[in-house]
């Protein structure tokens, strides 16, 4: 499996847990080796010509970074079965229906939803997301022809699944378009660098690495002073319409995790801080009177930086959990 897509093991096998109807949330099981994520490597796609369409067969327990054509046929009833897509920051994801045979009446279903959700909690979570909930599920039995091609709004969505009658499925065709102002962002890697830009736009922006991290602030354009303050039950930026948040939890939704550090105002330099929780997140809350950009850079935390406790970080935060 490429380094790139080495996501932290209690996300490596995914099913849906569903009964009787109930739907809409996935939990987390233990790995096994029967039932890998299926990751695209890199060489693969350097391999493929610009003109050429990528296709295989999707597996029930499925993730996808790649555009091209993808086909489930049941071998026996699949009562559990998501596939996860997942693109670089800037890009947006559609997908489009190109057949679908499945028996809506005999209790098979086809949902996609914008975003991705773990054991029940979302990303992005419901207040980072410009849609209501009901809103980010598109459901084929309720929809069918009137709604055969959904756009995700951020670089993460997904289709869950059930189908009893084996020789049924469907075929979607995978595409990505760019996006100008990415907001929501799940990294594909353990390392990167990126700036987030909220253009005079009241919304809020999370940004998920799901590893242990060592996180670098380089820049950040607010509109205020200088400043940096740890979160603390007192303090914060409470009443600071622009500011950007560190999150450290091990769950995927950002709204449930907890606050580590908050930065009220502008500056330029660096700010680090160690993150040994399993998610790290970097959210800006904006209330749509500045430009406001954040330029950030990280990568996954080793064992030999977990002993290194004085170096210039702000704080270490949770470590027992590495």
């Amino acid at each position: 499996m490429p380094s790139a897509f080495q996501f932290q093991c209690h996300f490596v096998l995914i099913f849906l847990a569903a009964s009787k109807g109930e739907t809409r949330y996935l939990e987390v099981r233990d790995a096994g080796e029967d039932e890998p994520f299926l990751l695209l490597s890199e060489d693969l796609k350097r391999e493929l010509s610009a003109g050429q369409i990528y296709r295989r067969s999707l597996r029930c327990i499925d993730m996808l970074s790649i555009e091209g054509q993808f086909t489930f046929t049941a071998d026996q009833p699949q009562l559990h079965c998501a596939t996860f897509f997942i693109g670089e920051p800037e890009e947006l994801i559609t997908i489009e229906y190109n057949f679908v045979n499945i028996d809506c009446q005999g209790g098979d279903f086809l949902k996609v939803f914008d975003g991705w959700i773990l054991k029940g909690e979302k990303f992005p979570s419901s207040l980072d997301h410009p849609l209501t909930t009901s809103q980010r599920y598109v459901d084929f039995c309720e929809s069918g022809n009137i709604q055969r091609s959904i756009r995700s709004s951020q670089n993460v969505a997904m289709i869950f699944f059930r189908i009893h009658q084996p020789g049924n499925g469907f075929s979607v065709t995978i595409k990505k378009n760019t996006n100008l102002f990415p907001c929501n962002v799940i990294s594909q890697t353990p390392s990167g660098r990126f700036t987030m830009v909220i253009p005079h736009q009241h919304r809020n922006c999370s940004f998920s690495i799901i590893y242990p991290v060592v996180i670098k602030i380089s820049d950040l354009i607010l509109g205020h002073l200088n400043g940096l303050f740890l979160k603390k039950p007192s303090a914060g930026c409470a009443g600071v319409g622009d500011f950007v948040e560190l999150l450290g939890g091990a769950g995927l939704d950002p709204s449930k995790m907890f606050p580590l550090a908050d930065l009220c105002h502008s500056f330029h330099g660096s700010a680090q801080m160690k993150i040994g929780c399993d998610n790290t997140v970097l959210r800006m809350v904006s209330s749509g009177k500045h430009i406001n950009r954040v330029t950030f850079e990280y990568h996954q935390l080793d064992l030999q930086e977990t002993e290194m406790r004085k170096e210039n970080s702000i704080e270490e935060f949770c470590f027992p959990s590495i």
